[in-house]
């Protein structure tokens, strides 16, 4: 601890303790907790309070105050466990009885304060603190302590319950670990004191007829599994084991819905997943009992598990695919197709019932569809799904959805009376078929998706998120079934025809969200199938790039940004990718393209728009697209005058990643190597003309735009601007060039020393000039070469990545604010940030 530090500590402690001054704010007393931490962990406990006397005086004046305030006593209860954490500390404030009273049965326990949720959920966080060895382990469960946290596992407030939780967890791991000598038995003799202590209360709890006791074990028996992978673990299971599977069948105790999460913490432990035979029954157990709301969670993360019985895979999709197969036999009768099980795992009219039901056939049906779309994300799945089948329910449910199916049973008509419109299961439906579009095997239900996917994007009930997400898996399926080749390929270019009317339409929606949606749609099919002939010849031939040009000009800003974006990948196509297209009834160039992106960027009012704009440039310039050099040169030059200015951070920083990509493109084309740490031969060197692209980055005013940017209030602006500027010093200011140079032009270096002056004000600087008026030439080569030479742009970097409060998170700041909120500062001024 500093000296100016341990000269404010007391004035702190004596003004927290004070009940006459306001309560401190918990911000500053939770950054207080932190820094005892660090000071903990940096230097000898016992010493900070033999050092510090003020710490013990201030745990009694908060004792002594006939009504604490709350917050400062749950701020004493936690600074206390941080310092008893350390032994030599625990037993020096043990010496002064300052723990019992802290947290034995006289302290705060028996108080009016403790009905304050922050004051208990002080005491359990500074126990937990507190019992990192065995001494404070001893004297929480002697003293009576482990009782109060057993009680609290059932706190109302749901934050000192979990809290609770976890630290019974910690205490269990901490008792068994230094003391036992594994193998144990199951016998509770075999266990340590305090160990012994939570296991019969874990036990007990499990036997008892109390159903939130029950829970509470539960709990905790999920967490200890989760966190600890021991050996003794199995031996509590193994007193434990018969109960928790006798919960399966009992109605009376409610306890179903908590198994899962304890089972696949189980399975995730090698110390459960290698037992032979008992462990995996219980799992078998529990997927025929649990209801499918219940047993879905737990059979998609049994198939997510790397090792596990094979049959007990097959028995978790089984169980999945349940809903899924029940809505295939509930749309034809007889089945037309093969179905997704053979054998149920349960009694399928539960599934039936629960489709049936208004208040479960969504809920069941978005966690069956969300599920699936997990498991479709996994790398490898070690089971097969049957994916075709899969793809045909999930059009069903879509139709159902939309009244596109006439059912042929009375279960289909019940669940399509229930579905119908019902916006949830279309979500969850259209993201597990664009999840689908990966896997292999489904050409043969092409035909039908496309159909429901149009009748979506077609009808005017399709609400703009259903829309969106319509788009989105139609994106998916074009993409994925146009870039292979497959018997049904005529099939999937009369839809990208038909999809290409629909998106017509949808453009002149006067819904924003729906227009906005079309041209995102738009923008995904040009950056994925630009290589496609034909998608390029159906979307050149049709109305939609004069439909999108439009959009330009729309009322609404978000609009207008994703029209800007689908324009620029309009433009690649069109003028860069393949010039030679024909594009049939458009009366736009490639200059008025620009010429209109420019204008958008220069007189937009809204900011999205005019950061579209910038990442399209950016996009262009790196797929080098802006045509020759001095068509480029003056492309970026322009591009530099319109955003210098600009408002917004954003756009600001996309004009330097931009600048950042032209610096690159020119060295590439003047055969610098691109990275400045790439070895270039001495021949080689020798012979690059170094000074035509310096004077072309001073030609476009490239120079000027950069040192702004370092003053710019905005850092990410200044960072950005400062790493391209160190690029440009590498390549340039190489030891031969420095050497040949010698020290520059007198009259060039004369401004230097004021931008170097200027550049340490950083954002502070003010009237930033780059007209010359301050004896800087922007736009002279030598002046520039000298800048890069003399100025410490490693320094500056240095300083722009410090935070911005890096003086005002200091310890000793920190206790003046807390000085200051009290009002115990002479000058009763805080720091301003």
């Amino acid at each position: 601890m500093s000296r100016q530090c341990a000269l404010l500590l007391p004035r702190v402690c004596a003004a927290l303790a004070d009940p006459r001054q306001p309560g401190s704010d918990d911000t500053c007393l939770e950054k207080m907790l932190d820094w005892f931490r660090e000071l903990r962990e940096g230097e000898p406990t016992e010493k900070l309070l033999q050092d510090n006397p003020c710490l013990t005086e201030f745990f009694s004046s908060v004792l002594a105050l006939p009504e604490p305030n709350p917050s400062i006593l749950s701020f004493t209860l936690r600074l206390a466990g941080i310092l008893a954490a350390a032994e030599d500390c625990f037993q020096h404030l043990q010496q002064r009885q300052l723990l019992v009273r802290l947290f034995g049965e006289g302290g705060p326990l028996s108080s009016a304060a403790w009905e304050d949720a922050s004051v208990r959920s002080g005491w359990v966080e500074g126990v937990h603190s507190m019992v990192q060895h065995q001494p404070a382990l001893h004297f929480i469960c002697s003293g009576g302590g482990i009782d109060v946290v057993f009680t609290l596992q059932g706190d109302p407030s749901l934050f000192v319950a979990s809290a609770a939780s976890r630290l019974l967890v910690h205490m269990l791991t901490l008792s068994v670990g230094p003391e036992v000598t594994l193998p144990l038995n199951a016998k509770d003799c075999d266990w340590p004191a305090c160990a012994q202590m939570i296991v019969k209360h874990i036990e007990d709890s499990l036997q008892s007829s109390s159903a939130s006791h029950i829970k509470q074990s539960l709990k905790l028996l999920t967490s200890l599994f989760g966190s600890c992978q021991a050996t003794w673990t199995k031996v509590l299971w193994l007193g434990v084991a018969k109960q928790v599977e006798s919960f399966l069948t009992e109605d009376s105790v409610q306890a179903q819905h908590m198994l899962p999460d304890l089972l696949l913490n189980m399975a995730r432990s090698p110390v459960f997943r290698d037992t032979e035979g008992s462990f995996w029954a219980l799992v078998t157990s529990a997927l025929e009992h649990l209801t499918p709301l219940q047993a879905g969670p737990l059979a998609v993360g049994i198939l997510k598990l790397f090792q596990c019985p094979q049959d007990v895979r097959i028995q978790a999709l089984t169980v999945l695919l349940q809903p899924m197969d029940c809505i295939l036999r509930a749309a034809s009768q007889p089945l037309e197709y093969a179905g997704l099980v053979d054998e149920s795992v349960s009694d399928p009219s539960t599934v039936e019932n629960l489709l049936s039901s208004k208040s479960s056939c969504a809920s069941l049906l978005c966690q069956t569809l969300a599920h699936l779309e997990e498991l479709l994300s996994v790398a490898y799945l070690r089971v097969d799904l049957p994916s075709a089948t899969l793809v045909r329910s999930v059009v069903i449910i879509l139709q159902f959805c939309n009244g596109l199916l006439i059912p042929a049973s009375p279960l289909g008509s019940k669940i399509s009376q229930i579905l119908i419109g019902c916006f949830r299961v279309q979500r969850s439906a259209l993201d597990a078929l664009a999840a689908l579009s990966q896997w292999k095997r489904c050409d043969t239900v092409v035909e039908s998706l496309f159909d429901v996917l149009l009748a979506y994007l077609e009808s005017p009930n399709t609400s703009p998120t259903v829309l969106k997400k319509s788009f989105q898996a139609m994106a998916k399926w074009l993409v994925h079934l146009l870039h292979k080749s497959f018997k049904k390929q005529r099939q999937t270019e009369k839809s990208l025809q038909d999809v290409l009317l629909v998106l017509q339409k949808r453009l002149c929606s006067p819904c924003w969200e729906v227009r906005d949606s079309s041209l995102e749609f738009l923008t995904k099919l040009i950056a994925c199938l630009r290589d496609q002939d034909e998608f390029r010849q159906s979307l050149l031939s049709s109305e939609v790039p004069k439909l999108t040009e439009n959009l330009l000009e729309d009322p609404e800003s978000y609009v207008r940004a994703s029209a800007v974006t689908a324009v620029g990948h309009l433009a690649f196509l069109t003028y860069f990718f393949f010039p030679e297209s024909p594009v049939a009834g458009n009366q736009y160039n490639k200059e008025n393209t620009v010429a209109k992106l420019q204008e958008i960027l220069s007189t937009d009012p809204e900011v999205f728009p005019r950061r579209a704009v910038m990442s399209i440039f950016t996009m262009w310039l790196q797929q080098c697209c802006t045509g020759e050099l001095e068509e480029t040169e003056r492309f970026v030059s322009r591009v530099i005058q319109i955003t210098e200015r600009d408002l917004d951070w954003e756009v600001r920083l996309g004009c330097l990643e931009m600048v950042q990509i032209f610096t690159i493109y020119m060295f590439c084309r003047f055969g610098l190597p691109e990275c400045p740490y790439t070895p270039v031969p001495s021949a080689v060197t020798s012979s690059i003309s170094w000074c035509e692209p310096l004077q072309i980055f001073c030609r476009v005013k490239l120079f000027g735009f950069l040192f702004r940017s370092l003053c710019d209030c905005d850092k990410p602006v200044g960072q950005k601007a400062c790493d391209i500027l160190l690029a440009l010093k590498s390549h340039f200011c190489q030891s031969s060039m420095i050497d040949s140079q010698g020290s520059g032009d007198l009259a060039a270096g004369r401004g230097i020393p004021w931008l170097q002056r200027t550049l340490r004000q950083g954002s502070l600087a003010e009237n930033f000039s780059t007209g010359g008026g301050n004896g800087v030439d922007f736009e002279d080569p030598e002046s520039m070469m000298l800048a890069l030479r003399t100025i410490d742009f490693e320094e500056l970097h240095s300083d722009l990545n410090k935070c911005s409060d890096h003086v005002e998170k200091s310890p000793q700041s920190l206790l003046e604010d807390i000085l200051a909120a009290v009002g115990t500062i002479e000058e009763n001024e805080a720091d301003c940030y």
